[in-house]
């Protein structure tokens, strides 16, 4: 698995998150499966085969954020240049068709949340925007065709 560089906060997020699964949804789940398992011939339970499955997902889900965890680097703010697009840069950006202009901060896929304005950094926008500069146009190949981007800003 490759590399995923997360913010501080993305890091504790995503631990707190493993800690949860693990100290309550795998208990609750396993009590279910007591419970299931105590009605009976599990041949013929559906809750007993349902919480047996709803274990292995959530098993599947836990081990993956574990990986993610294991590959998760944090990225130093302090040391990120300022005068082009990286990762964590808040980009104002204008699209030169309408004038509309819009502000993104460029965050890994996991930490993305659009309401936020925080973008993955594999999203079509911000793949057109990273290593660009103030004033620099750019073409963004989006779900309803291309559009060029202006960088108004680029902060931290």
């Amino acid at each position: 698995m490759s590399i995923t560089y997360l913010t501080e906060e993305g890091l504790q997020r995503l631990r707190d998150e493993i800690d949860y699964l693990r100290n309550h949804e795998r208990p609750s789940i396993s009590n279910q499966i007591a419970e299931a398992r105590d009605k009976g011939d599990l041949s013929e339970n559906a809750e007993y085969d349902a919480a047996k499955e709803a274990q292995g997902l959530l098993e599947m889900k836990i081990a993956k954020m574990e990986e993610l965890l294991s590959n998760a680097r944090v990225i130093d703010e302090s040391k990120l240049d300022n005068s082009k697009v990286l990762i964590l840069s808040k980009v104002k950006i204008k699209n030169v068709a309408n004038s509309a202009s819009m502000s993104y901060t460029l965050v890994a896929e996991n930490e993305a949340n659009l309401k936020e304005g925080r973008i993955s950094i594999n999203s079509p926008i911000a793949k057109a925007l990273l290593g660009k500069k103030v004033g620099d146009v750019v073409e963004a190949t989006v779900p309803n065709g291309k559009v060029k981007l202006e960088i108004l800003d680029i902060s931290r």
